[in-house]
């Protein structure tokens, strides 16, 4: 074996043990029945057992993922509109400031959108008196407004990939441009839509500082209990519950691996 193979090896092999040796240890101190973190005493899964009767975590979990599941497919359908003005409209009056403000939120920091979002809000709600308080759509609008951006990005690219002569052969035939575009690019950047919808969930779900500006009482997200919790002190609880998320993760992007590695594997073969 060449002596640069070898590097490359011993690189790649350190960089996913560096990544991958705390997910490791954090999964089997989740097994561990001691409340000392670090402190190995036996296996039990007590608390696995303590989470399902946390009222508090089980009840955040469920609105976060109700607004990852909100943002997601907000973004995706906006977002893609967006990505598809940016890679087919061409350049038109106004497109350096629509271009900017698709890319604003990826640059700007989120303390910074967070402050914004919630002095837009309380504005709004002394002149018209909307919104009445801080909640679940607050939260998902300020959600949305950040993964927007990222969905557009990835339709953009994958757009610009396309090969026109497939559309332009349908529109030959007689469909309408609206009919080509669901019937025809839709599917052919399902993928991209795919991987935006994934990484707009896990980015809304993982969101910790702008749920923190516009969360309000009784919609506190998971990662707001999570953050709250740990900086009293390390809880195995928080072990057990990453455990799962992790757990859930995995399956869902095996998953949706799967499929599109079969979508591509069978329109290879309609194109054969």
């Amino acid at each position: 074996m060449k002596p640069n193979r070898t590097l490359q090896l011993i690189a790649l092999g350190i960089g996913f043990l560096f990544l991958y040796i705390p997910i490791v240890s954090l999964i089997v101190y989740s097994f561990n029945e001691s409340q000392l973190v670090t402190v190995w005493s036996g296996f039990s899964t007590r608390w696995y057992a303590a989470l399902l009767h946390d009222d508090e975590l089980i009840a955040s979990a469920w609105l976060s993922l109700r607004i990852a599941l909100l943002t997601a497919f907000a973004s995706v359908i906006i977002g893609t509109w967006a990505g598809f003005v940016l890679a087919r409209m061409g350049r038109f009056r106004g497109f350096t400031l629509y271009t900017g403000m698709i890319n604003a939120p990826l640059v700007i920091p989120e303390v910074i959108q967070g402050i914004s979002l919630l002095l837009l809000f309380i504005e709004m709600a002394r002149w018209i008196g909307w919104p009445a308080e801080r909640g679940i759509f607050t939260i998902w609008i300020g959600h949305v407004m950040l993964c927007i951006s990222y969905v557009a990005i990835i339709v953009q690219s994958r757009v610009r990939e396309l090969n026109p002569s497939l559309e332009e052969a349908a529109l030959d035939l007689g469909a309408t441009p609206l009919r080509v575009f669901f019937f025809v690019t839709l599917p052919l950047i399902s993928q991209a839509l795919v991987s935006g919808w994934l990484l707009s969930f896990t980015l809304s779900i993982d969101d910790l500082v702008l749920s923190a500006f516009l969360s309000g009482p009784g919609s506190t997200t998971l990662p707001l209990v999570v953050f709250s919790r740990v900086r009293l002190g390390l809880n195995p609880e928080m072990n057990a519950l990453a455990t799962l998320f992790i757990a859930v993760v995995t399956v869902g992007v095996v998953a949706a691996n799967f499929f599109m590695q079969r979508a591509e594997r069978k329109r290879a073969v309609m194109a054969t």
